[in-house]
């Protein structure tokens, strides 16, 4: 997974409260890490929501393999109700 260092990108439903929730950023960032790699991560948790703004960012965890990765997932753009959002994982698993 640590190769794993490419931009991903998913689609998202903005929430009632013009955000997206913490279980689905991490629902999304689990299925496009699964179409990257052929695998969905075994768990992927996110600490908050992501804010449907463009540039706007969360950071999540990802464990693989007994390892465990920062990912941090970034509002790519907000458009009729859909946050693009992309993912990127840390070259290197936490210590």
């Amino acid at each position: 997974m640590g190769a794993l260092a490419v931009l991903l990108t998913s689609g998202c439903s903005i929430g009632s409260t013009g955000e997206v929730s913490k279980e689905e950023v991490a629902k999304k960032a689990s299925e496009a890490l699964g179409k990257q790699v052929g695998r969905e991560p075994d768990d992927v948790t996110c600490d908050k929501g992501l804010k449907a703004e463009a540039g706007e960012t969360v950071r999540c965890e990802l464990t693989a393999d007994g390892q465990t990765y920062g990912l941090t997932v970034t509002a790519k753009s907000v458009e009729g109700g859909k946050v693009d959002m992309d993912f990127k994982v840390d070259d290197t698993p936490k210590s």
